[in-house]
């Protein structure tokens, strides 16, 4: 009884997951031409084509239950999706509007990162060696999402702060990797 009960929860979250992704498909394009930077628009797109290879996978876990790939609308991502739309909507420009949307973006991956590695953990214990392998993968892409935007935020933020890019002299301008490797020497 407590597996068929964790695999109905897993089943539930795969659902959230697999509308979680289709509300990316449609909310990346508009991120990609709200932004001001080249790299950060590549980026938006390059990630809207891993999301819907994240969506695939999703329906091949399904497949690997013997379950319809079904969606349950994912409130989370909507709540996202809404504050990502209201930075494309702000007055903001230039820089200051693509450190906006890096935020919300790396909001977005946040979500996912604990999203799939739940999801993941529960195929694990529930034997679901397909879904463990595809789940994974879909983490570790969604972990080095994160570490682009982290990348990229890097050089976009102090430019949002009107300094040159690679200044230190800026609250904030050290990345904490730099700040924590500089705390220990």
């Amino acid at each position: 009884m407590e597996d068929n009960t964790l695999r109905e929860l897993y089943i539930s979250e795969l659902q959230d997951l697999y509308d979680a992704e289709h509300q990316l498909i449609e909310a990346l394009p508009k991120m990609a031409e709200a932004s001001n930077s080249a790299q950060l628009r590549a980026g938006f797109e390059a990630h809207l084509q891993q999301t819907r290879g994240h969506a695939e996978r999703l329906e091949r876990v399904f497949g690997s239950l013997g379950e319809e790939a079904k969606r349950k609308k994912c409130k989370a991502m909507k709540g996202l999706v809404a504050e990502g739309s209201e930075m494309i909507d702000e007055d903001f420009e230039g820089a200051v509007k693509d450190a906006g949307l890096i935020g919300a973006a790396q909001r977005v991956e946040h979500y996912e990162i604990a999203a799939y590695g739940t999801a993941r953990t529960f195929a694990e214990i529930l034997g679901n060696q397909e879904g463990v392998s595809l789940l994974g993968q879909t983490l570790e892409e969604e972990k080095e999402t994160d570490e682009k935007l982290s990348e990229l935020a890097e050089t976009i933020n102090v430019e949002a702060n009107g300094s040159a890019p690679g200044s230190k002299e800026v609250l904030g301008a050290i990345s904490p990797k730099r700040k924590a490797k500089s705390a220990g020497r």
